[in-house]
């Protein structure tokens, strides 16, 4: 944890990472400390969220507005916007206009946004990137409960006897609360931790039992499990025949699964026999689940096949015991709060239920306001690719990176009658695209509130004025509805207003009958907002706030609905066809597509470019390290081949973060069809059939410089920061070696600048350096293999002000020092710690994550690489075992 900055200049607010919602100190410095008074995260952080300060003066912020690639007014620009919608309105009326949002909005930016395109656009078609990881969760809970609610709370996780994890690798994903669960676990061993997935991640390190089932056939586990729990007696018979309805349907379906349990997910039947012993022996059960189960074809089945569990058990909003979705993004729950899902209305209301949707209407004197659900992302880009979306509105969010089909998706953007992009990069995927670029102020900047994956409301303060000329999301919409006649509707004097008007909403018509209210914070006055402390909802302006929902029955739809859960579309093989079926996902150290983090050195250390891991024996005889092809009758990506033996056979997994400015090569949802689950809409993001081929380019290369050359030296080519000050070009071509070198030293440096070189053309290896008054500022090393020095040690070496001798031009052209040990990659980044320094205080003695950390001060920042050092205990402990 870091050392908090002076009182004095301290600002409270909130990490704009994922869905645990950690509170944040921070000083107008940059310097930032977990605040240890949040209940997210009492004074913990991640390695992103410790590197916060690291990004609020990143190059390559947008800070003016842009109309047609040059500057512009606000005036200007908020007209253009303006008259794109009008014009787009006019032509195709209210289902030819469209806004695509995401879960980095804050809630009164999210209200806005909403507010403005279902109550005066008149369209439903309004969509967030959060319909792409928990919007199968959302429906699942909507049809078990009639309203999309989390009914448990982050402690449920710590006083849990049986922790379930499904399809979340939360120990990088989520690491807080793994860290939680890490430290519950050391306190009281006798918790168990079962891991579901078909990777053997660093969530496994410390776990019970991981079960590595085959990918898509969660339904089928819990499914059987179902079964099982009715066959041994352990249904709460009282509280479902009080509470629920619909059981003898999910049973029959279940017990359809049930007998092929191991068949249908590749699981030792002896392992499903100890998991389903455990679930049913173990009253205090939390379930928890993420993007493994939702982006699936059969995402909201699966969510409703673990909700069926809880529901027959009786397990759910009790201490310690029920199911608990957690979020991707910091306010993807805020936006569900506000409705910014296309099959959603504000403040949990339903078009589904008579007289809601008129509730609206009234509260925001719309009477245009969308009569039924619009279009869901997948559906509203296809629409936008035909011609059907005459103006698009996309906030916060890079879709031409993120979405499935991603060639599709950037065309669609490109044939776009009128496209506008309110971000705070300049330069990103789909801001290349757009029309209009209007500047939005960045974290640092926000004022508002978030809601994370417990239902905790927390504020996001600004410490840091806005950037250039940039503006809240709430003011853009709230200008540009009033060019559209609006004003008085929009006419907000700062985020108070609006979140005043949206507490207000959740309390109108409810009386107890909806979970979401929190009417009780309407009458807030500007004063009490700025200073509220985190707030978990229901806030009732009348009645009790509850902490947990559901134990004592009290659903929206009166009972709980069991939901069959058919097996349906589920992968029947594991690669049986010669292909492999692929999962994508995130890196530890990342965030989505990389416009924050992928301008910090050390959060690029730990995975610098994007890997595809596959099992030793899925490897198609393509050695570790190599570069490898996949591919789909969808596309293509080029990625550097991993060996992991905890990979399941049969299947590969890549990051999403590399996008066509760091990596165009590597942009992996090239290959995944737009296939979705039909209830939710999501994206099946982990399931696309890919076959693995060798990349074989006439040579490999890197080029360190201090500037970023760009993503197109090469065929492959992934760019980012080696170091502070140095950009590492991971590249291969086609052309021949002795050109291509000749031809990136003159890319690399002005005309006339001296290298020092050592080429054997026979053998195809080329190296250079450039010296610059006794420094290298530049290192280029080609050769016929993927087999090339470590960057490290010469990133260190080009590094503006790197301290130190300059070592001799042979050493240089060797890549390494020649009296000190090779380059090892980063494994601590808070701490800058190498793998191979883990690997020494291992064989030194040390036999514990702790003990690793008194030596090397490894795992003792955030916390995120103690799964890692567990990982190397292990194997280092097998190794000591004689054969």
């Amino acid at each position: 944890m870091d050392v908090p900055p002076p009182a004095r200049s301290l600002t409270r607010t909130t990490c704009p990472y994922c869905g645990v919602g950690c509170g944040v100190l921070a000083a107008p410095d940059g310097t930032v400390a977990g605040d240890p008074d949040h209940p997210a995260n009492r004074g913990r952080l991640c390695s992103k969220g410790m590197a916060l300060g690291e990004t609020i003066a990143l190059p390559g912020r947008l800070l003016h507005p842009e109309v047609r690639g040059k500057r512009a007014s606000w005036g200007a620009a908020l007209d253009a916007v303006a008259e794109g919608f009008r014009r787009a309105l006019a032509e195709r009326g209210p289902g030819g206009v469209a806004l695509y949002v995401s879960g980095q909005l804050l809630t009164e930016d999210y209200y806005a946004a909403n507010k403005f395109a279902k109550g005066f656009l008149g369209t439903a078609n309004i969509d967030s990137n959060s319909r792409l990881c928990m919007s199968s969760a959302v429906a699942a809970h909507q049809r078990a409960f009639g309203e999309d609610v989390v009914p448990g709370v982050y402690e449920d996780l710590e006083s849990a006897d049986l922790l379930v994890l499904v399809g979340s690798n939360l120990a990088w994903c989520h690491p807080v609360l793994f860290q939680r669960v890490a430290a519950a676990k050391a306190t009281r061993p006798s918790m168990r931790v079962v891991v579901v997935d078909p990777r053997r991640t660093a969530t496994c390190e410390g776990a019970d039992l991981h079960l590595p089932l085959r990918p898509g056939s969660d339904v089928a586990l819990f499914g059987a499990l179902l079964a099982h729990l009715h066959a041994e007696g352990q249904a709460d018979s009282a509280w479902v025949s009080e509470h629920t309805r619909g059981l003898e349907a999910a049973l029959d379906a279940a017990r359809a699964v049930a007998p092929r349990a191991a068949e249908l997910t590749g699981l030792d039947p002896a392992d499903l026999a100890t998991f389903f012993r455990w679930f049913a022996a173990t009253q205090r059960t939390v379930t928890l689940w993420s993007q493994g189960v939702n982006q699936s074809e059969t995402g909201t089945d699966k969510a409703n096949a673990i909700l069926n569990c809880h529901l027959l058990t009786g397990r759910i909003g009790k201490p310690g015991a029920g199911p608990f979705s957690v979020t991707g993004q910091p306010n993807a729950m805020g936006g569900r709060e506000v409705g910014a899902l296309a099959t959603m209305l504000a403040g949990h209301l339903d078009w589904e239920r008579p007289g809601e949707a008129e509730l609206v209407r009234g509260h925001w004197r719309a009477p245009n306001i969308a009569v039924a659900p619009g279009l869901k992302a997948v559906d509203l880009f296809r629409a936008v690719s035909a011609g059907r979306i005459g103006a698009l509105w996309v906030m916060a969010t890079n879709p031409a990176v993120s979405m499935p089909d991603g060639s599709s998706v950037r065309d669609a953007l490109r044939r776009a009658p009128f496209l506008a992009v309110s971000d705070c990069v300049a330069e990103t995927d789909t801001a290349e695209f757009a029309h209009v670029r209007l500047p939005a102020v960045g974290w640092a900047e926000k004022d508002g509130t978030v809601t994370n994956s417990e239902r905790v409301i927390s504020r996001q303060r600004a410490f840091l004025p806005p950037a250039g000329e940039a503006r809240p999301d709430w003011w853009i919409v709230s200008q540009v509805a009033a060019r559209l006649g609006w004003g008085d509707a929009f006419a907000w004097s700062g985020p108070a207003d609006i979140f005043r008007e949206h507490a207000a909403l959740t309390g109108l018509g409810n009386d107890g009958r909806r979970a979401f209210d929190i009417s009780g914070l309407a009458a807030m006055t500007n004063a009490e907002y700025a200073a509220m402390p985190p707030t978990r909802w229901p806030c009732p302006a009348k009645g009790p706030a509850r902490e947990r929902f559901f134990s004592a029955g009290g659903f929206t739809a009166g009972r709980a609905r069991f939901v069959p859960t058919p097996r349906r579309g589920e992968s029947a093989a594991d690669g049986g066809d010669g292909t492999l079926t692929l999962l994508t996902g995130r890196y530890r150290d990342q965030w989505h597509t990389m416009t924050r983090t992928g301008g910090v050195p050390r959060l690029m250390a730990h995975a610098p470019e994007p890997l595809l891991a596959v099992h030793p024996e899925d490897a198609r005889g393509i050695p570790d390290g190599a570069l490898a092809r996949v591919s789909s009758t969808q596309g293509a990506a080029v990625l550097r081949l991993r060996h992991d033996a905890g990979q399941r056979r049969g299947t590969a997994f890549a990051p999403m973060h590399w996008t066509a400015r760091n990596a165009p090569a590597a942009r992996v949802n090239n290959a995944v069809p737009p296939k979705a689950d039909p209830v939710s809409g999501q994206p099946a993001l982990k399931s696309a059939r890919v076959a693995l081929s060798a990349y074989e380019p006439a040579w490999h290369g890197f080029l360190l410089a201090r500037a970023d050359l760009g993503p197109g030296l090469a065929p492959y080519c992934t760019t980012g920061l080696a170091a502070p000050g140095v950009w590492r070009h991971e590249l291969a071509g086609a052309e021949e070696p002795q050109r291509a070198f000749a031809r990136l030293i003159d890319l690399a440096s002005p005309p006339g600048d001296a290298w020092a070189r050592l080429e054997d053309a026979a053998g195809g290896l080329h190296r250079g350096v450039l010296l610059e008054g006794g420094r290298l500022i530049a290192a280029l090393f080609l050769g016929p293999h993927h087999r090339l020095p470590p960057r490290g040690w010469l990133a260190a070496l080009i590094a503006p002000g790197a301290d130190g001798a300059t070592p001799n031009v042979a050493a240089m052209l060797a890549g390494r020092a020649m009296d000190g040990p090779p380059p090892s990659p980063t494994l601590c980044v808070c701490n800058g710690v190498s793998e191979a320094c883990v690997r020494g205080a291992i064989e030194a003695g040390a036999r514990s994550v702790a003990a690793v950390g008194e030596r090397t001060r490894a795992g003792t920042g955030c916390g995120s690489c103690r799964p890692e050092i567990a990982a190397l205990l292990a194997c280092a402990a097998r190794e000591a075992v004689p054969a």
